[in-house]
């Protein structure tokens, strides 16, 4: 393992949140690493890995690791480093936000992903029994269904063009997310706009006057996830089946499971961002590295089986998720660093999942790879994300569906995609795509 105690204190420097690393370049910008730029972070990424493994970076204050062996071993030891700031806001929220906020009551917490033992080994296991099979099984009619018609309605389109991000893999997740909840389809341009909103708050770069809009739309979202714990309390009252996740955690909590109200809601919170958010991601950056990679689209073309191995191979090349954060809860050492108590860390998993010390020819995209399973991209540990399995299964009936619809699909101006400013998510701001046959 190679996060250790350390066997000495820290200098000073670092309590201070000065730079306390020595730079192993004779420029300390020399890797490149901007931590909100993500159209191509990956050159950076291979720089950190090869020079400066363990970086301080003053711009946000954090300790950023990028090699696998590092960020593997932290995920998977919470006793020395918290998932206490996975949620807390990049940026601290200015007066007019955070009194907007204040006032209109917002108290959201995570879901899961930012709590720790024993809070949340006790709402894990709540939580966890409600995602089954059954009920995955359930959801894939209505998954495949909406994925037909979407597609159809893109391939309508007289120019010849679309935008896979949202004339397909915006829906889909978000679809899928709200019925897993209870909320009807109508809904899903306000929770994207409330999810945007999140992302922005939490892991964005805001001025203080930008945060303003934000902290209303949150405002709206929290009080949603409060009315949804309300109307499953009224139904179960009225002797009514909700048959919706948030139902069946209202029925456990009456039937003795240690859960409250406010814990359901903060779920509530974090799976209508998480649910869909990473997923559309997911799914746009599947189809789109398959069709920059036009051999690799064809073999799922002769052969559809491979389409999970291509599914992970993405979340291993180009996951939804680069950056998540933890905090040291001792004076420890990280790849021969010391890190002081207290100190956040910003673990890079999109670099973890180049590294060559694990993943052979790792800036190749390869649906064939023998070991693309071994990604960090849903993390590790006991905070493993616990919709994976929802994800891959709602990518994989997309792919499949896109196949059979648009087997002649090709992307426009590949070479242009861009991605949002963000810490963690690396989402494209569009996927151009056109098919019938190359003239």
């Amino acid at each position: 393992m190679t996060a250790q105690p350390a066997l000495a204190h820290p200098a000073a420097s670092a309590r201070a949140g000065q730079c306390p690393v020595t730079h192993g370049t004779s420029d300390a910008n020399a890797h490149g690493f901007a931590p909100f730029a993500m159209t191509d972070p990956f050159p950076s990424y291979t720089a950190l890995r090869e020079n400066e493994p363990v970086m301080f970076d003053e711009e946000i204050g954090y300790f950023v690791v990028s090699r696998y062996d590092d960020v593997k071993a932290i995920f998977d030891n919470w006793k020395f480093f918290s998932s206490e700031n996975a949620q807390a806001p990049v940026r601290a929220r200015g007066a007019a936000a955070t009194k907007i906020m204040n006032d209109g009551g917002f108290t959201a917490y995570s879901g899961l992903s930012a709590r720790i033992p024993p809070e949340h080994t006790r709402m894990r296991a709540i939580v966890q029994k409600e995602f089954t099979p059954r009920r995955y099984k359930a959801l894939e009619p209505t998954i495949r269904e909406n994925t037909a018609r979407l597609l159809q309605q893109m391939l309508a389109h007289l120019t010849g063009r679309g935008d896979f991000l949202k004339d397909v893999a915006v829906d889909i997740p978000t679809i899928t997310i709200l019925g897993l909840l209870g909320v009807g389809p109508e809904m899903v341009s306000t929770y994207k706009k409330w999810s945007d909103s999140r992302a922005a708050m939490t892991w964005g770069d805001l001025s203080d006057d930008e945060q303003i809009p934000h902290a209303h739309n949150l405002v709206d979202y929290w009080t949603e996830c409060l009315r949804l714990v309300s109307n499953a309390h009224e139904q179960l009252t009225a002797d009514l089946n909700g048959d919706n996740l948030v139902f069946d955690l209202v029925q456990a909590q009456s039937t003795g499971s240690d859960i409250s109200d406010h814990e359901i809601a903060s779920v509530c919170y974090s799976l209508l961002f998480a649910g869909h958010e990473t997923t559309t991601t997911l799914i746009s950056n599947t189809i789109r590295e398959l069709l920059a990679h036009p051999t690799e689209w064809q073999k799922l073309l002769d052969d559809p089986s491979r389409i999970p191995a291509a599914i992970d191979e993405t979340l291993r090349f180009s996951p939804s998720i680069v950056g998540w954060r933890r905090k040291a809860l001792v004076d420890t050492e990280i790849g021969g660093v010391q890190i002081p108590a207290g100190a956040n860390i910003l673990l890079l998993m999109g670099s973890a999942n180049r590294d060559p010390g694990t993943f052979e020819q790792p800036e190749t995209f390869d649906i064939n790879r023998v070991n693309a399973r071994n990604h960090l991209s849903f993390g590790f540990g006991i905070h493993y994300c616990l919709g994976n399995m929802l994800a891959k299964m709602q990518d994989k009936i997309v792919v499949e569906e896109t196949l059979k619809a648009a087997p002649t699909l090709r992307l426009i101006d590949a070479e242009k995609i861009a991605f949002g400013d963000n810490l963690s998510f690396r989402a494209p701001t569009a996927v151009p795509v056109t098919w019938g046959e190359t003239k």
